[in-house]
């Protein structure tokens, strides 16, 4: 028996796409945890429609109390806009990220030859807070964010905090010390002088204490255009909210789309979740040609997440594992799927990562 502390990792399929990409993360996954010797241990739980039809909630009662016990999760993406309109149809992630306060959202953008890119070259990562900002199902303990006081009139309101801007420039500059050190902050401090100016002010203070980290600064307006020239002189990106929902997904545009963008969401702890920034894609669920890549990634990034964390040398050879699984069945148009210049499958490719896999020495 293993002596190695096992990994207790929760699987929550979500929606649409969800039962596709997810079930094959964690087939990718177990390959690569039985050949570095990684003991994993898998729970499934119910989530999204298929929860709300099995179970009567789209996140039944007792699930928070469950992830609780365990080392991290991965969580496919969520439909919620095609859910009924009915009190127990309640959108998953935003409660997911709270309660457990992942406050970060880590979000890489790279790429890759032959796939439709329109840079070459581009290795960046995007940590957008995750917790505050403007989406009202998040931003506020009690009550929302948003509201109408009048039929004419709706209100939104930004939530900027201290010590949630101080969370996430400290989780972006411990990532920046891993690349190439260095740091942008991204914000409208010209025009939000009290809201971005706190966020701006607090991941200052924070930087002070990373000297070997060179920080610049740039508005949004202008991130967005230089995202679309020059990505290439960026390397680590940190940003409130909306700033980074937005600019993550300009980002993807340019590497292959939103199948290439994978995510991680962390806090304090050493708890994470695996989340692509996609959607749940109702308009290919079931035809197999969903790409993989994004959810397989964001799978890769909780192992080598989790290994660093628990100081785990098998689960970060795992990730390595992975790592270089993925960057071969891109290589070939046979391994990868039609939305990135291929003439595969998704099981095409899953069956190549794992051959990859079990290849590995």
């Amino acid at each position: 028996m293993s002596s190695i502390r096992p990994l207790r990792i929760g699987v929550l399929e979500g929606d649409d796409i969800g039962h596709e990409i997810v079930p094959a993360s964690v087939r990718v996954a177990s390959a690569a945890a039985d050949r570095a010797g990684q003991p994993v241990e898998w729970t499934n739980l119910p989530i999204g429609r298929s929860a709300l039809e099995s179970h009567g909630h789209t996140m039944p009662p007792g699930t928070l109390e469950a992830l609780s016990a365990l080392d991290g999760w991965i969580l496919g993406p969520i439909g919620h806009r095609a859910y009924p309109d009915v009190p127990e149809a309640i959108n998953p992630h935003p409660i997911l990220r709270k309660h457990f306060d992942l406050f970060a959202n880590v979000r890489p953008t790279r790429s890759f030859s032959d796939i439709g890119c329109l840079h070459d070259n581009v290795d960046l990562v995007i940590v957008r807070e995750n917790n505050e900002g403007f989406q009202p199902d998040r931003n506020v303990v009690a009550g929302s964010g948003e509201f109408r006081p009048s039929h004419d009139m709706s209100i939104s309101v930004r939530v900027i905090s201290r010590e949630g801007s101080r969370k996430v420039a400290r989780a972006a500059l411990q990532i920046a010390q891993t690349r190439r050190k260095r740091l942008t902050l991204v914000h409208k401090n010209t025009v939000f002088k009290l809201g971005c100016g706190m966020f701006v002010d607090a991941c200052k203070e924070v930087a002070a204490e990373f000297p070997d980290v060179e920080v610049d600064e740039v508005i949004v307006d202008t991130m967005g255009m230089r995202l679309v020239r020059d990505p290439q002189s960026f390397d680590v990106v940190v940003t409130t909210n909306m700033f980074g929902d937005i600019l993550t997904d300009v980002a993807a545009g340019l590497v292959g789309g939103l199948g290439m963008a994978p995510g991680l969401c962390i806090g304090r702890g050493a708890i994470a979740m695996a989340q692509a920034t996609h959607g749940s894609a109702p308009d290919i669920a079931g035809q197999g040609i969903a790409n993989p890549y994004a959810m397989m990634e964001s799978t890769r990034m909780l192992f080598d997440w989790l290994g660093h964390a628990h100081r785990l040398d098998t689960a970060v050879r795992m990730a390595e594992m992975i790592k270089a699984a993925l960057e071969s069945a891109l290589s070939s148009a046979e391994t990868r799927t039609p939305d990135i210049r291929g003439t595969g499958t998704p099981d095409a490719m899953e069956a190549a990562i794992v051959e990859h896999i079990n290849r590995s020495l």
